[in-house]
């Protein structure tokens, strides 16, 4: 049997699909899966071992690209496609592709293009089970009852710390603290940076190698954040493979993020974490196992979805460096 499953579009949403995707290769262990999803997720989801094959989807504008797209996929003979992405054109592009089963969420009008197809939960619900409960609708077992089991085991030796403290110039005696001030959603799901400035100053005066991670495009962000300091954190923004993101998070003592990629991609490899939640909901998206502290304060207008706050932003302005600290500090020692 030959599965192929449209894999979610974010990096915390791909890192929240893990357990799901465990859970459909212990309904099919003998099935060849595949997963169609943005290039950069392949690292992420080959390291899981039992996954054959990786396509990369390509961007969807116009009906040529669909056709094209169907016509690589028709190639592949998949007999079931499983949809974690709730869109339509994710039906219609698996659709076209003549896949004899087609599993999903009744969600964006697109029910008619499914044959098998899963309501919606009512409620607040863990992305984690959000993925989970449509297998369960569609007729699978669950590999586990809960998901303090589902963990990325990457092998970790001695070289590896070595090999990276080489390269990006670390101390690999002393415990790593991995910041991650950005979020790709936009600023309202971001920390001040004045706040994070103010806890690595903390983190440095206590002898720990400071590390902060992001994309290129936060590099001025993190110039914010280090500025102010002697020393200064390490700066890794835009320096690093979905991989070796993997292997930094995995020997970091202690990651400290904002609702993002990295810390559920820390919480899935099992490394301590603070998460720091504003106007997102850690029941929906914060760390599903432990060991990991949410920090949250409550503000009128939450829960939202702006990307920018048109108010105060007290949601993560409440939370003070100190809290974070104190936070970390159960880690860290």
């Amino acid at each position: 049997m030959k599965i192929i499953i449209r894999a979610p579009n974010w990096l915390g949403d791909a890192a929240l699909a893990v357990p799901a995707l465990k859970d459909v290769q212990h309904n099919f262990p003998q099935a060849k899966i595949t997963i169609l999803g943005q290039a950069w997720a392949k690292e992420l989801y080959q390291s899981l071992g039992f996954i054959q094959e990786y396509i990369p989807l390509q961007p969807l504008h116009k009906p040529r690209d669909y056709w094209l797209a169907s016509h690589h996929l028709r190639e592949g003979k998949f007999d079931l496609a499983i949809l974690l992405t709730n869109s339509f054109a994710s039906a219609l592009l698996l659709t076209l592709a003549r896949i004899p089963q087609r599993w999903g969420y009744a969600k964006d009008g697109r029910s008619f293009l499914l044959t098998k197809t899963a309501s919606p939960p009512s409620g607040p619900i863990h992305q984690v089970e959000y993925y989970r409960q449509l297998l369960q609708q569609v007729g699978c077992s669950l590999s586990s009852p809960g998901v303090e089991n589902f963990s990325l085991s990457l092998p970790s030796t001695k070289n590896q710390r070595t090999s990276l403290a080489a390269t990006f110039h670390l101390d690999a005696d002393r415990p790593w603290v991995i910041l991650h001030p950005g979020a790709a959603y936009g600023p309202a799901k971001r920390w001040p940076p004045k706040y994070f400035s103010e806890l690595a100053g903390e983190l440095l005066n206590r002898g720990l190698e400071v590390i902060i991670i992001g994309t290129a495009e936060d590099i001025p962000l993190v110039e914010q954040i280090s500025s102010p300091l002697s020393p200064s954190p390490k700066n890794l923004c835009g320096q690093t493979s979905l991989s070796t993101l993997l292997q930094l998070l995995q020997e970091a003592s202690l990651v400290v993020a904002n609702d993002s990629g990295p810390l559920h991609l820390a919480n899935l490899l099992q490394t301590p974490v603070v998460a720091l939640f504003g106007p997102t909901d850690p029941r929906v998206t914060g760390p599903y196992r432990q060991p990991a502290v949410v920090l949250k304060k409550e503000a009128p207008c939450w829960p939202c979805r702006y990307q920018t706050c048109p108010f105060d932003h007290r949601c993560l302005t409440s939370i003070a460096p100190e809290e974070v600290l104190a936070a970390a500090e159960k880690f860290i020692g």
